[in-house]
């Protein structure tokens, strides 16, 4: 009895290790460059200005041409996704600092980190769910519906119970939590909660919710996890609040899998943003420990 092959011609597989390269390449300097987030590489404002209006034009323009190509036609959607990308951070970029400059907002105190997640998530996510809307998509392309929801809410809370567990240990291992006892980090319960929530939905969506369905076609679920778990775990490169960034990423990168893996499992975004959540308790005890 002859074995059935599904091998892809050598020409597939070029074209998708090409796409891969090119997603990991493009997304990782998107991310490292243009992150609204802590040190900025191009510290001259206009100049800044100009690399962020260049890339989300030639990203725009890009997908544009590529879509009216009978042959290219099927990567429209992932280059329209790097504009998203690319459009959603450099907003953030611009009002947050505006908004700080407005209200004097310290990231010295809690209602500062507050407002800044605030107002980070209600912009991302807008700029997300309009932009995917004018691509023709649907909410559910981005993970944005009910799924599997008590799977989802089972796994993420039970995550979320565990890591609020062992965030104190945590934040003293990690992210030089310093000082921390029950009594003091009880006045900080609401700000976290608010603050890691916020956090968790709009990564979840900035990275998983947004590509996770674009890549699929293309490498199938565990790659197209792997895929953006290397770039989310790039993200994170130089972050200043890890006392060992090599280990922080080293833990980081199957975390990563999980999220998508819950995403992908579920099928909707609310599982991963509760799991996304609670392992952001301990960053923030160690940096709220240190104001």
């Amino acid at each position: 009895m002859k074995m059935k092959k599904n091998q892809l011609p050598t020409h597939k597989w070029v074209e998708r290790i090409i796409l891969a390269l090119l997603f990991v390449g493009i997304g990782g300097v998107i991310m490292i460059v243009f992150k609204p987030w802590g040190k900025q590489y191009i510290t001259d404002p206009v100049n800044n200005y100009l690399w962020r209006l260049g890339i989300s034009f030639f990203l725009l323009i890009s997908a544009l041409l590529v879509r009216r190509s009978k042959r290219f036609e099927k990567f429209w959607q992932l280059l329209f996704t790097m504009f998203i990308l690319t459009t959603a951070l450099s907003l953030d970029w611009v009002f947050g600092k505006f908004l700080y400059n407005s209200l004097n907002l310290s990231d010295a105190k809690p209602i500062g980190w507050m407002v800044e997640k605030l107002h980070e998530v209600v912009l991302i996510v807008c700029v997300i769910i309009v932009f995917n809307k004018l691509a023709g998509n649907s909410l559910g392309s981005i993970y944005i519906q009910k799924g599997n929801l008590k799977l989802g809410l089972l796994i993420g809370g039970i995550a979320f119970l565990v890591s609020v567990a062992g965030s104190i240990p945590t934040a003293e291992l990690l992210f030089n939590g310093n000082n921390l006892t029950a009594a003091r980090v009880l006045p900080w319960v609401p700000w976290i909660l608010i603050i890691v929530l916020a956090n968790g939905t709009l990564e979840e969506l900035l990275f998983r919710g947004l590509f996770l369905r674009k890549l699929e076609p293309f490498f199938g679920k565990f790659l197209s996890n792997l895929l953006v778990a290397i770039v989310f775990t790039v993200l994170h490169k130089g972050s200043s609040y890890t006392s060992n960034e090599y280990i922080f990423l080293i833990i980081l990168t199957p975390l990563a899998l999980v999220m998508g893996w819950i995403m992908q499992k579920t099928d909707s975004v609310w599982g991963s943003i509760l799991f996304h959540a609670g392992i952001d308790i301990p960053v923030f005890l160690g940096i709220f420990s240190n104001l």
